[in-house]
């Protein structure tokens, strides 16, 4: 800087360059006193390079054949490479095959299931596929696929579940009447051999009730899984003879079906679907099962199979409501069969209203009770069905009054009405085993010998007891107490006696052309059936045990009906007694001019007397025993003769005061006086 700022710039460059050529003269010197080592040291230097060439060519000679013999070396060490590489790509891919090859086999495991509608297990296998297997192997392509899949096979496997089910709904439908069959069949059994058991006690230890031959026939054959290979809704069954053993009605039905759908919706999170898609279901079916045919009243066949549909659903019901849990429910139960009962009692009352066949409605009402014992042996309560019957019995005695009726008519119509003539002992001992009559006086008489009454007499005391056994047979297994018994039988014998048998004794009685004869004969016969009366109340009594004095036995109206016949027919008597004097007063034909009387009675009168002399002897005449024949004769012929009289009186009086007699001859009158003495003398000489 000093240099610079300075004017010495010229000096300074002198000293410079003075000091430069110091350096160089020193360089030099050093220079001339190295230079002989430096000449050795090149003279080194060309022979080191002579050498360093000779190394350089063997090297180079040494590299070729290093390079030569390397060649084979290195293309074995490129094969090791390779296998090496393929060895740990194949031990890698072993690693993950061994990963993927379980997801495949589940998922061809899953197909094979699905394939053969075990749907259960494909659902188990495709939860296992899902949660354990597929998050293994979850970032390869082909399970992203699976995994896409699986709801899809979800679905499917609930749309095919589904349509088992539906298919077996539409199975058990079609074959509730067999089920309810065999379940009907089962009770009946169960009843007779309650009833062998019942009359040989000794027997019965060995013997299983209903409830338990069902709950075991549920355990032995309703083991049946859902992992079960089968799906079909019933098994087939042939036809069973009456002597072999009827199987259980659930042996008839594979629930299986119910069973894996209910365990698949479960597994899917969607039970309450399936419940309500069930119940739904289950409803319609119950109304179309609970609607009766048009036609129903018309046959047995009818009515038993519309019982046996209805059975046979609940039987279904009440096996599903204790083999699942929830499925269905007693409340669900007890709402479908307040349904039934309700729309079942109203359709038996709508129908057996149709019918007029007492032996058609007996019939029924055997298979409604078998229709009630079989539910109740199920646990349905069935209180209200006996109720109904009660008022089918009402129905019943109104068919057997229409039939006895008939009966009664022919028996009538049929009838000579003329004593019963015995030629035998065989004979009479029949008609007194038909008819309890006693005459010790009769007994005592030859033969051949009669008896008082006619024909109809044994025969309308016989249909009587007929009308009574047919109306006990009614009130079998109604569950009623002996006192009810008594009192519905007697109820109906007196609409017998009081309606039915009156009508027809009253149309027999009023009928036209009946001859006093015939009416004679009525009133005897009346008389011995009112007699009869008392061992009608001990026949009643017989056969049901109740005593006549127990304080509410109705009393029997047969006395009644059989005097109210017997009055009416004596009623009959005189009204045609009458009706005859009035025919022979129509001949009378008064001269009420005649100056001179005749020497005679006039011959209407005389006929007039002639035919009550021969109409009182068969008063007289009356066959039978001495209290009907002094009954007869002294009350009837009696009244008879007196009623006669007085009518022939007022009317022959009628005649004198007749508007069209204007004047009389003595002459006539003492012709008509001596017609009204005639018919003093000949009643006064009456044996009557």
């Amino acid at each position: 800087r000093s240099v610079y700022d300075g004017e010495e710039h010229g000096r300074f460059m002198e000293k410079l360059e003075a000091r430069i050529r110091n350096h160089d003269r020193e360089i030099e010197k050093m220079c001339n006193f190295h230079y002989q080592g430096f000449v050795d040291s090149i003279t080194e230097l060309l022979k080191v390079r002579g050498e360093a060439q000779k190394l350089k060519n063997q090297v180079t000679d040494t590299n070729r054949k290093l390079q030569n013999e390397g060649k084979e070396l290195i293309i074995a060490m490129e094969e090791l490479k390779q296998c090496r590489l393929q060895q740990r790509n194949i031990s890698a891919t072993v690693d993950k095959l061994t990963l993927c090859l379980p997801v495949l086999e589940m998922y061809s495991k899953l197909r094979e299931q699905m394939k053969s509608k075990r749907h259960y297990p494909a659902l188990k296998t495709l939860e296992h596929l899902e949660h354990t297997y597929l998050p293994q192997v979850s970032h390869y392509r082909f399970c992203k696929i699976m995994v896409d899949n699986i709801p899809k096979l979800r679905e499917e496997i609930k749309e095919v579940s589904m349509s088992d089910l539906k298919d077996f709904l539409e199975s058990i439908r079609k074959h509730s009447d067999k089920i309810g069959e065999t379940a009907m069949k089962q009770a009946q059994q169960q009843r007779n051999l309650d009833n062998i058991v019942s009359q040989h006690p000794r027997i019965s230890g060995g013997k299983k009730s209903k409830k338990e031959v069902c709950a075991s026939s549920d355990l032995e054959v309703k083991t049946t899984s859902p992992m079960s290979e089968q799906d079909s809704g019933i098994l087939d069954v042939e036809d069973e003879d009456e002597d072999e053993e009827v199987p259980g009605a659930q042996d008839l039905v594979d629930f299986s079906p119910v069973y894996r759908c209910l365990h698949i919706y479960s597994v899917l999170g969607a039970r309450e679907t399936f419940e309500n898609y069930y119940r739904k279901q289950r409803r319609k079916q119950a109304r179309l099962v609970l609607q009766p045919p048009s036609n129903m009243h018309e046959t047995l066949d009818g009515y038993r199979k519309y019982f046996n549909q209805i059975v046979g659903f609940f039987v279904v019901e009440d096996h599903i409501l204790h083999t699942t849990q929830g499925l269905v429910n007693r409340a669900y139960i007890d709402e479908l069969w307040e349904m039934a009962l309700s729309k079942t009692i109203a359709a038996l009352r709508t129908h057996s209203s149709y019918c007029s066949d007492p032996s058609l409605v007996l019939d029924l009402k055997n298979l409604i009770v078998l229709f009630a014992d079989t539910l109740q042996g199920y646990g349905f309560p069935v209180n209200q069905l006996f109720d109904m019957l009660l008022e089918i019995q009402d129905q019943y005695s109104e068919t057997l009054l229409k039939k006895w009726s008939g009966v009664f008519r022919n028996i009538l119509d049929s009838d000579n009405y003329s004593p019963i003539p015995v030629t035998n002992e065989e004979i009479y001992k029949k008609i007194v085993g038909q008819f309890p009559f006693q005459d010790a006086e009769l007994e005592k008489q030859p033969f051949p010998k009669k008896f008082p009454f006619s024909e109809f007499v044994p025969k309308v005391y016989n249909q009587i007891k007929e009308f009574i056994y047919a109306c006990l047979k009614f009130s079998e297994d109604l569950h009623l107490s002996s006192t009810e018994v008594d009192d519905m039988i007697r109820k109906s014998t007196n609409l017998l006696l009081t309606r039915t048998l009156s009508n027809c004794l009253q149309n027999v009685i009023k009928r036209k052309n009946v001859g006093l004869t015939e009416l004679v004969q009525i009133i005897i016969n009346t008389t011995h059936l009112e007699k009869s009366c008392k061992f009608l109340e001990e026949f009643i009594t017989n056969i049901t045990n109740v005593l006549p004095e127990t304080v509410h036995t109705t009393k029997l109206y047969g006395t009644t009906t059989f005097k109210d016949a017997r009055h009416a027919a004596e009623e009959e008597i005189y009204t045609n007694l009458n009706q005859k004097i009035d025919q022979f007063l129509q001949l009378a034909d008064y001269d009420w001019m005649a100056m001179e009387p005749g020497s005679k009675a006039s011959d209407y009168l005389v006929d007039l007397i002639g035919f009550l002399r021969s109409t009182f002897a068969v008063f007289t005449h009356l066959p039978g025993d001495v209290d009907v024949h002094s009954t007869m004769s002294g009350k009837v012929a009696q009244t008879a003769c007196m009623s006669a009289c007085k009518h022939l009186s007022t009317s022959l009086m009628q005649l004198l005061l007749e508007a069209e007699v204007r004047q009389l001859t003595l002459g006539a009158l003492q012709q008509f006086n001596l017609d009204v003495e005639e018919c003093e003398r000949k009643m006064q000489h009456h044996p009557i």
